[in-house]
């Protein structure tokens, strides 16, 4: 609970009209959750703008409403609130309201278009087996010690993260790992937190539908390196040309991770193969279980980012080298009697996919084949679907296009424009099936004893989204299904 001239200290304020003495019990974005004690934010998003709801939240009784533009019509007993930026001025307020959990925590960020979940969610197991109680914030879950919390966004609104952040303080966590978007950086998510250090693992051609350039969603992505405090760090990748662009002008220490030979944290691939990586890292040769030279990035960053919290190299590496990645990411799936190998991966972008694909590539005895299956969603970035389309052809045996997410596209019209980007020499080894049940039994019926079938796109999520329905959908459930209903 917090009084009105609390939380406005936070914000820039180009006008208030009404009373100023109220109490606050609340905040929401929802003009629905709007109540007594209440704050209503009203956001300009892209599919509604929130001052549409004003009148709504008013009338379910909000104690006070923060906009950009005031209504023309005044409650008498509301508060108006009017600011430049209504997303900035709710992370603001927000942080105030819960007590800026995130300067009590070590709070570190990781940002970049692959790794950001397995990052994140291996840190958190990491310091979980180093002693730590601690929070973890991804796309694929919420964690608050071993306690799962189902995630909705890569990057919670920032309400939601503050009062997470300060959940996870009240729970006695000391650490808190979370993927940083670029939407989230845009849109103001993470704007007023403290965080002890950022990570980029990696950028490469993704969100352009909401961006409308590469270099907006690079500054995006850079804007949450300028926001780290003076006592923080930057971890970057040296490796990645974007690399060294991202510590440009970080306020903090600045640190770079390679595996060519750059930066403070070194490491060298000694063996990729399909029971795991053997590097070299500083100096000590380490087995891990995860698999791929992208992974090997990923291990590399998340062992810079425990030693510059201050743990012990050698402790690190030790606990390191017996962990897994996240679900979703490279997930084996075995058949019982044909013995293939069914990998379940959420890459979704061109960049990722081909890291999976050469990952499979280089691990694969010579009799085996790639066999994958690989969609793209709808309403999203149109210009990488005939590159992962070509990708899926020219790195597999076999290739079923189908669909991922259509949302409210037609799957028949991101399947043409998918077709577009395979080669005339690859069209005899791709089959088209809207169905993606149907596409993984296809790809399960094509294998044989020993072969590799990758089911690309969505990962961990349990849904497929159809004209807003989200419909029950687990590529790793229908994997095994496939294989049962088909003997193998």
């Amino acid at each position: 609970m917090k009084n009105l001239a609390q939380l406005l200290a936070a914000a820039t304020v180009l006008d208030q009209r009404g009373p100023t003495d109220a109490t606050i019990t609340a905040l929401t974005l929802d003009s629905r959750s709007a109540g007594p004690g209440t704050v209503f934010f009203a956001l300009r998003g892209t599919a509604a703008d929130g001052h549409q709801f004003i009148q709504k939240a008013v009338e379910q009784g909000a104690a006070v409403v923060v906009c950009e533009e005031l209504p023309a019509e005044l409650n008498p007993a509301t508060s108006y609130v009017q600011v430049a930026d209504s997303a900035e001025a709710m992370a603001l307020m927000a942080a105030e309201f819960y007590g800026h959990p995130s300067r009590q925590l070590q709070l570190v960020g990781i940002t970049g278009t692959n790794g950001k979940t397995t990052c994140a969610t291996m840190l958190h197991k990491l310091f979980r087996e180093l002693g730590y109680h601690c929070g973890l914030l991804s796309t694929v879950q919420n964690q608050i010690n071993e306690q799962v919390i189902p995630s909705t966004h890569t990057t919670p609104d920032a309400i939601r993260l503050n009062e997470l952040l300060a959940q996870m303080l009240k729970a006695g966590c000391t650490h808190v790992f979370i993927e940083v978007s670029s939407h989230a950086v845009v849109q103001h998510r993470v704007t007023g937190l403290h965080f002890a250090g950022g990570v980029f693992t990696n950028l490469s051609h993704d969100h352009l539908d909401y961006h409308g350039t590469f270099d907006a969603y690079l500054k995006a992505k850079k804007g949450f390196f300028d926001m780290l405090p003076k006592s923080g760090f930057a971890l970057s990748n040296a490796d990645d040309k974007r690399g060294a662009v991202m510590l440009q002008n970080v306020a903090g220490r600045r640190e770079l991770y390679s595996l060519r030979g750059h930066g403070e944290f070194r490491a060298r691939l000694l063996e990729n193969a399909v029971h795991g990586l053997h590097l070299a890292i500083e100096g000590r040769e380490v087995q891990f279980r995860l698999i791929g030279v992208f992974n090997a990035y990923n291990l590399l960053a998340i062992y810079g980012a425990a030693v510059l919290l201050g743990e012990d190299p050698t402790e690190v590496l030790t606990v390191l080298s017996g962990l897994t990645s996240a679900p979703g990411r490279f997930e084996p799936v075995v058949s019982e009697k044909a013995r293939i190998t069914g990998i379940v991966d959420y890459a979704h972008t061109p960049d990722a996919l081909e890291n999976v694909l050469q990952t499979l590539a280089d691990i694969r005895q010579p009799s085996q084949q790639i066999i994958t299956v690989v969609g793209c969603g709808g309403n999203r970035d149109g210009a990488k679907r005939p590159e992962m389309a070509r990708l899926a052809a020219v790195l597999s045996e076999r290739a079923v296009l189908t669909s991922d997410n259509p949302r409210f596209e037609d799957p028949n019209d991101i399947l043409a424009q998918m077709q577009a980007g395979v080669p005339v020499t690859a069209l005899g080894k791709v089959l088209t099936i809207a169905d993606r049940r149907e596409a993984i039994k296809t790809a399960v019926a094509l294998a044989q004893p020993g072969d590799i079938v990758l089911v690309a796109g969505k990962g961990h999520e349990t849904y497929q989204e159809i004209k807003g329905i989200k419909n029950d959908f687990d590529d790793k459930q229908v994997l095994k299904e496939m294989f049962a209903l088909l003997g193998k």
